[in-house]
């Protein structure tokens, strides 16, 4: 099972400065990375328009901006909004 949830859900190393909020913020850029893929090939093989497509990226876009602006990543010490 691990074998084909790895092929389906790859996750790559984290090189970065090691922080609770970067490690969290990294595994949701991997998770957004997946997602849009997963739509591109979707629009690719007729299974979703354009707009769709561009729709749902968008959103998981926002979903994104937001997880990152929630933790505080590039912002000041101290200005984390919540």
């Amino acid at each position: 099972m691990t074998d084909k949830q790895n092929f389906l859900y790859p996750r790559s190393r984290y090189y970065g400065q090691v922080k609770p909020e970067n490690l969290v913020f990294n595994a949701n850029l991997q998770e957004f990375s997946q997602r849009v893929s997963y739509i591109v090939n979707l629009q690719t093989g007729g299974k979703l328009s354009s707009e769709e497509s561009y729709q749902q990226i968008e959103a998981s876009w926002k979903q994104l901006k937001r997880s990152k602006r929630q933790l505080g990543i590039g912002q000041p010490l101290g200005l984390s909004q919540e």
